[in-house]
C-alpha cells in the first residue's frame, strides 16, 4: 500500500482541523479522526484507544490545543517510524514534541490560518530530523489541499510567521469591525456600514491577491495628493499609529508563540 492510498490520522476536528479535513476529502484522501470534542463529525472516535488496532496511517496530524500537547501526544507514539507527524500546535517546537514521540519520530511543525476554511489559507512548514523526501512532499500535499504553502529551514522563524499570518486574519477582522464602527458614527445605516465595510476589506484583499504589484505601491495608486485618502493615511500613518501598534502587536504575538512552547 503506497503513502497515498494509506489513510491521514487527524487529532483534533475544530475549525481548524475541520477545514484541513474537509480540504483533504476533496482531494481523496482517507481521514480517520479522533475527536472527543462537540465538532466530531460522522465516523470519528472520541480516543486513541478506540482506532483499530492494524490502523498504518500515512500521516499524524495534530490539530489540538498546544496546551493538551503533553497529555494527548505519547498515545500516538506507536506510529513513530511509520507515519510522518504533522503538527499545527501553536509554539509547539519539533524537539518538545519529539520528547513527547520518540527519538524515531519525524515531525513537521506547521502554522496555517483561518481562511484554510475557504481553502485560501497561508500556511508556513519546517521539518524536523529524520523528514525525509517522501515525508516533506506528503506534508506539503496535505497543506496545499487548504492553500498557499512555504517552508523555512530554520524553526526559529515559526513565531514570526505565527504572529503574521497564523494570527493575521484577526487583524484585518479587527479592522474590519473598526471601519463600520466609524462608518456608523458618520451617520451611515448599520447595514450599509457592514456592507461597506466588508466589501471593502474583501475586495481589497482579492485586489491585492491578483496584483504582482507591492502593496506599498497599490496604496500609493488610490492615494491622490491633497485628497481624501491621504487625509486619513496622515492619521494612521503617524509614527505612533499604525506603524508603531502593528509592530507591536506582531512583536506581542511572537513573544507569546515562543512562550507557548514552555
Amino acid at each position: 500500500m503506497t503513502a497515498k492510498d494509506r489513510p491521514i490520522l487527524l487529532v483534533g476536528c475544530g475549525k481548524m482541523g475541520g477545514a484541513m479535513r474537509a480540504g483533504w476529502l476533496e482531494a481523496g484522501r482517507a481521514v480517520v479522526v479522533v475527536e472527543p470534542g462537540p465538532h466530531a463529525p460522522d465516523g470519528a472516535v472520541s480516543s486513541p484507544e478506540a482506532l483499530p488496532p492494524d490502523l498504518a496511517p500515512a500521516a499524524v496530524v495534530f490539530a489540538v490545543k498546544p496546551q493538551d500537547a503533553a497529555k494527548v501526544l505519547p498515545a500516538y507514539a506507536r506510529f513513530a517510524g511509520a507515519a510522518v507527524f504533522l503538527s499545527i500546535m501553536a509554539g509547539r517546537t519539533i524537539a518538545g514534541m519529539r520528547a513527547l514521540l520518540g527519538e524515531r519520530a519525524a515531525v513537521v511543525r506547521a502554522m496555517p490560518n483561518l481562511p484554510a476554511s475557504i481553502r485560501r489559507g497561508v500556511t508556513v512548514a519546517c521539518a524536523g530530523p529524520g523528514v525525509g523526501e517522501a515525508e516533506r512532499a506528503l506534508s506539503d500535499a496535505l497543506l496545499r489541499a487548504i492553500g498557499t504553502v512555504g517552508w523555512v529551514e530554520e524553526e526559529g522563524l515559526m513565531d514570526a510567521v505565527t504572529a503574521v499570518s497564523g494570527s493575521g486574519p484577526a487583524y484585518v477582522f479587527l479592522l474590519a469591525e473598526l471601519m463600520e464602527a466609524a462608518g456608523r458614527a458618520q451617520g451611515l445605516p448599520p447595514d450599509l456600514a457592514r456592507l461597506l465595510a466588508r466589501e471593502t476589506v474583501a475586495g481589497a484583499g482579492a485586489l491585492l491577491a491578483a496584483s504582482s504589484e507591492d502593496a506599498a505601491d497599490l496604496r500609493r495608486a488610490v492615494t491622490s495628493p491633497g485628497g481624501t485618502t491621504a487625509a486619513a493615511l496622515a492619521v494612521l500613518m503617524a509614527e505612533d499609529a499604525w506603524p508603531k501598534a502593528v509592530a507591536e502587536a506582531i512583536a506581542a504575538a511572537a513573544r507569546r508563540s515562543r512562550e507557548l512552547a514552555g
